[in-house]
C-alpha cells in the first residue's frame, strides 16, 4: 500500500441483536466529520466504507482477523507512527478514534482536536 488507508462503518446499518433499529458508528461519524471539514486533506487517504457484518473481508485482509473493529487506520507500508496499536503482516495500524485523529493530524496535516 502506498498510501495510509481508513476503514469506516457504512452508516445506516442493522443488528439482529435489536430488531427493527438502524444504527450509526459514532466513533466512525466522528471521523466522518472530521474528513468531511477538511476534504483537501481527505484526498490524501484511501477510504473505504464497508457494511457492519462481520467478517469484514477488508479489515481482516489489511489487520488480521482479529482487527475487525473500526474505524481502523492502516498505514502505508513501511510507515509508523506513534499512535499504532498494532502490526499485520509488517504493516502499521491505529485502531482506537484518538489515536486515529491523531495519527491524521501527524501523518495528514489535519488540525489537532482542540483540548
Amino acid at each position: 500500500m502506498k498510501r495510509d488507508t481508513l476503514l469506516l462503518l457504512r452508516p445506516g446499518f442493522d443488528d439482529p441483536a435489536y430488531p427493527g433499529q438502524r444504527f450509526y458508528c459514532w466513533h466512525c461519524a466522528l471521523v466522518e466529520g472530521v474528513l468531511a471539514s477538511f476534504p483537501e486533506l481527505s484526498a490524501g487517504l484511501d477510504v473505504h466504507r464497508i457494511a457492519w457484518p462481520r467478517p469484514r473481508s477488508k479489515a481482516i485482509e489489511l489487520a488480521g482477523e482479529a482487527n475487525q473493529s473500526l474505524p481502523l487506520l492502516i498505514l502505508a507500508d513501511g510507515a509508523t507512527s506513534e499512535h499504532q496499536t498494532g502490526l499485520h503482516e509488517g504493516r502499521a495500524f491505529v485502531s482506537d478514534k484518538d489515536g486515529i485523529l491523531a495519527t491524521l493530524s501527524e501523518r495528514h496535516g489535519f488540525p489537532d482536536p482542540h483540548p
